[in-house]
C-alpha cells in the first residue's frame, strides 16, 4: 500500500486455532510467513520484508479458560514465537518490534513493525475490544489495534487500524453475522488521540487505512428459489467445484459475505482480493491436508478486507491498496480452518 510519500508492505495472517491454546500453532511458521517474502520481488528487485505484520487468532482456547483469563498467557507465548519466526525468515535479517497485542476471550491480535523502516515513527498506539453473542461476553466479537505513523518532517502522518473478528457461526445465521459486524462498528470505539482536534471517540472507520479480518463465518449458500439444475445442491457438489479457479469463481456469487457487501448490509466501503483464487478455508478434517468434512458446505469463512482514505465510493470493487497476494495455507492440520 502507498502512503503519502512511500510504499509500505503489510502482511496479514488470520487463523482459527480450534480451541487448542498453545498447541494450536505449528512450530515452524515458514508456510504462513514466507509468502509475502516470495512475492515482494514485485515491489523491489531484492526480496523485501514487510513493514507491518498483523496476526489475528480466533478460538484461541476453550471458552471457560478464556473467561478465566488464561488467554493472556497464551498470547504472550504466541508473541515470542511469532516474532522469532518473522525475524528468522526475514530476507535480510530485519528485526521487528511489537506495536501492540490485545486479546478478549478467544479473539486476539498482534501487530509488529519493522525496526529499520517505520517502528520508530509509530505513536498514539491504542487497543480496544468488543463482544458479540449471548450477553456480549466475548464468545464472538472483535479486537482492534490503532496507531499513527508520523510523517517525515512536521506532517501529522497517517493512522492505521487493524481489526480481528470472529462472527456468529452456522450457515442459516446470516442475519446474526450482519448484526455482529454492525455491532462491532458501533461499539469498537477508540478514544481521541493527542493529534485529534475533535476530542471524541471514533469508530474503526475513522482512520487512514483500515484492515478488517478473521473468521467471519460467512458461508456459500444457495438461494432456495433457484432451480436445482442451476446450482450445486449438496456439500459434495460444491466440493467438486473447488478443483479449478474458473468453477470456484462461479461459486462466489453464492458467497454470503460478498452479497451482504453488495447489498449494503455490512462491510460498507471495504474491499477484498479475489478469494476464489484459493480453495475454501472451511471445514477441513483435522489431521488431513486438503480434505473437507462433507457434512458442511465448503466455504470461505476466513477473510481479509481493507480500505484506504483515497478509495472512492464510485468504485466499490477497486482500492488504492495493492493486493499482492491473497491465499490460504492448507498445510496446517491442527484446525478445521
Amino acid at each position: 500500500m502507498r502512503g503519502s510519500d512511500e510504499s509500505l508492505l503489510v502482511q496479514i495472517g488470520s487463523y482459527n486455532t480450534n480451541l487448542q491454546g498453545g498447541a494450536g500453532l505449528p512450530q515452524d511458521l515458514v508456510d504462513w510467513l514466507s509468502p509475502t517474502l516470495q512475492v515482494s520481488s514485485f515491489l523491489s528487485k531484492n526480496p523485501r520484508a514487510p513493514d507491518i505484520v498483523a496476526i489475528g487468532f480466533q478460538e484461541l482456547l476453550p471458552l471457560h479458560l478464556g473467561f478465566a483469563g488464561l488467554s493472556r498467557s497464551v498470547i504472550n507465548e504466541r508473541d515470542a514465537h511469532i516474532r522469532a519466526q518473522i525475524e528468522a525468515h526475514a530476507p535480510n535479517n530485519e528485526s521487528y518490534s511489537l506495536v501492540a497485542k490485545v486479546v478478549n476471550v478467544g479473539v486476539a491480535l498482534l501487530v509488529y513493525a519493522r525496526d529499520d523502516t517505520i517502528a520508530r515513527r509509530i505513536c498514539d498506539v491504542q487497543t480496544q475490544w468488543t463482544g458479540c453473542g449471548p450477553a456480549y461476553m466475548g464468545n464472538k466479537g472483535a479486537v482492534g489495534v490503532r496507531f499513527r505513523v508520523s510523517d517525515h518532517g512536521s506532517k501529522v502522518g497517517e493512522v492505521f487500524t487493524f481489526v480481528c473478528a470472529h462472527l456468529t457461526a452456522h450457515a442459516p445465521c446470516l442475519a446474526h453475522r450482519v448484526a455482529d459486524f454492525n455491532h462491532i462498528v458501533s461499539t469498537l470505539l477508540f478514544p481521541p488521540t493527542p493529534s485529534d482536534p475533535r476530542c471524541k471517540v471514533t469508530t474503526m472507520y475513522s482512520t487512514s487505512h483500515l484492515f478488517f479480518f478473521g473468521d467471519l463465518n460467512f458461508r456459500v449458500s444457495m438461494p432456495p428459489s433457484q432451480s436445482p439444475s442451476d446450482r450445486p445442491s449438496s456439500p459434495a457438489e460444491v466440493l467438486s467445484m473447488l478443483k479449478d479457479e474458473q468453477t470456484r469463481e462461479s461459486l462466489k456469487e453464492f458467497d454470503q459475505l460478498i452479497n451482504a457487501r453488495r447489498n449494503g448490509q455490512a462491510f460498507i466501503g471495504l474491499r477484498e482480493g479475489p478469494f476464489w483464487t484459493f480453495k475454501c478455508t472451511y471445514k477441513y478434517i483435522l489431521g488431513e491436508i486438503d480434505k473437507y468434512n462433507t457434512k458442511r458446505t465448503p466455504s470461505w469463512t476466513d477473510r481479509i478486507m481493507y480500505a484506504t482514505h483515497i478509495d472512492t465510493p464510485s468504485s466499490p470493487e477497486q482500492s488504492n491498496v495493492t493486493n499482492i497476494l491473497y491465499t490460504s495455507i492448507p498445510s496446517y492440520t491442527t484446525s478445521d480452518h
